[in-house]
């Protein structure tokens, strides 16, 4: 079992990489100076391991090299680095280099704090490199969002944070999962902050074709390298700047354990408004389903398999996915804010009003409710509340029942179409439980099968998700 060593300092990473003699690779860095090289220059004894460093910051230069590219912060950049710089590195040394090297390429290419402007500061980081000799290549990519406030200090975390990545991807490249509990090493600040957040991993090639990238990704929120990991309704892994920027967004919270007829319905209601509202654009929307980490199993192994039948069930719907630790609304909302300035819609069932009106969810928050709710309705913010019934009561946004103390508050979101209404619903959906439902599939065949969209029903049939299993006939 691999181990993750926490107590190795960041120069002592890079001293063990140069003192061995197998590893020996190049080292290309745009953006940020070459904060990476010089970690392993500083360490000493760095002729055994670099073979050569470079920074093409010109933008004719490094087409010349690389060849065009859409943007120049971008995973096809990446790519194009890793592809040259380590087919390069074999067509130089393969005939003088003796054949137990093992062959690497790092590559970054990032937009750190400008002088000049504010800027998203963001990158590109990957390494490919050969993990047995002669052996095919493995690679490793990922996107990092850079913290500190200044240049300096964000050229100094991506120089650690290269630091982590090869002396991992050499030393953790068995247990994927450790390598990336192993990314933030070193790179918690004096106030405990973190400051590199990575939103994004992707592993592939020899030694990784094994290896489920969406479990990765997961893995990164459950390490805390971020707080939330993005799907687009194919499934792949996306950088959620990506998908968010620039568009208006609908999200719909919930366990989706499994995903039923009253989502669709949530959702279908709510976007019908969302669309009216002023400024929307149908061809501008990024409809979201989100879940968070509380809504997960304990039990990893279970935790896994729920996991990807959830984001499975959610494509087949058409929706993004987006999986996250966040309970408040404020701080889903806000994390969509740093991507898009664009109208957010947030859809919730009155099922649930509880998780905005009930005061234990804001301990801790100086300003209590009153700043919860200041920070998710702080412009272009709507949450759409879908109804439900109470035996044969329906409970709408009109008489849905709080606490004394919120009541005028409430009053006072209703009426200044913060709090949204759902306007049409169908009303043969609502006796609908998600959780319910979960009970009854492992039982085999019954009523809750019409309850759901029937490709959600049909795939959770033939894959035997959830604990289905079709029981012998009587």
């Amino acid at each position: 079992m691999v181990e993750h060593d926490k107590t190795l300092t960041t120069e002592q990473k890079a001293l063990a990489v140069n003192l061995n003699n197998q590893q020996y690779g190049t080292f290309v860095e745009i953006g940020a100076g070459q904060e990476v090289a010089r970690q392993f220059f500083s360490a000493g004894a760095a002729a055994g391991t670099v073979a050569k460093t470079m920074s093409a910051y010109d933008m004719q230069v490094s087409d010349d090299i690389y060849g065009k590219a859409g943007r120049y912060v971008s995973r096809e950049r990446l790519e194009q680095m890793l592809d040259y710089e380590y087919d390069l590195l074999h067509k130089r040394l393969d005939a003088v280099r003796s054949q137990e090297t093992l062959y690497f390429s790092y590559a970054a290419t990032v937009t750190a704090k400008s002088y000049s402007q504010k800027n998203e500061c963001h990158g590109w980081i990957g390494i490919r490199l050969q993990l047995e000799p002669g052996a095919p290549p493995s690679e490793i990519l990922m996107h990092v969002r850079m913290l500190d406030e200044t240049n300096r200090e964000q050229s100094e975390a991506l120089g650690i944070l290269g630091v982590n990545v090869v002396y991992g991807a050499f030393n953790y490249h068995s247990a994927p999962k450790v390598f990336i509990e192993s990314l933030l090493d070193n790179l918690i600040n004096p106030f405990g902050q973190k400051r590199i957040e990575i939103d994004l991993i992707h592993f592939s090639g020899h030694k990784f074709d094994q290896v489920e990238n969406r479990l990765m990704n997961l893995h990164l929120v459950r390490s805390w390298c971020c707080r939330a990991v993005m799907f687009d309704a194919k499934g792949d892994s996306e950088v959620p700047m990506s998908l968010l920027r620039k568009k208006d967004v609908l999200v719909i919270r919930g366990s989706f354990k499994p995903p039923t007829k009253v989502h669709v319905d949530m959702t279908e209601a709510a976007m019908k408004q969302f669309l009216e509202e002023e400024g929307v654009q149908s061809d501008k929307v990024c409809t979201v389903a989100e879940i968070t980490m509380a809504e997960l199993d304990s039990d990893v192994e279970t935790e896994d398999a729920d996991f990807l039948a959830r984001v499975d069930l959610l494509n087949k719907l058409g929706y993004n996915v987006l999986i996250s630790d966040y309970l408040r609304f404020f701080r889903l909302r806000s994390w969509m804010r740093r991507y898009t300035q664009n109208r957010i819609g947030i859809v919730l069932s009155i099922l649930d009003f509880d998780q905005l009106f009930d005061a234990k969810y804001y301990k801790g928050l100086e300003g209590g409710i009153l700043e919860a709710m200041g920070k998710l309705f702080s412009g272009n913010t709507n949450v759409y509340v879908y109804p439900t019934r109470r035996e044969n009561t329906l409970i709408t946004l009109d008489n849905v029942e709080v606490e004394d103390n919120a009541k005028y508050l409430l009053r006072h979101l209703t009426h200044n179409k913060l709090l949204v209404p759902v306007e049409n619903w169908n009303d043969e959906n609502l006796h609908i439980s998600a959780r319910h439902i979960a009970t009854k599939i492992p039982l085999g065949q019954g009523d809750w099968e019409q309850q759901l969209p029937e490709e959600i029903r049909e795939e959770i049939k033939a894959r035997c998700m959830f604990g289905y299993c079709e029981l012998p006939e009587q």
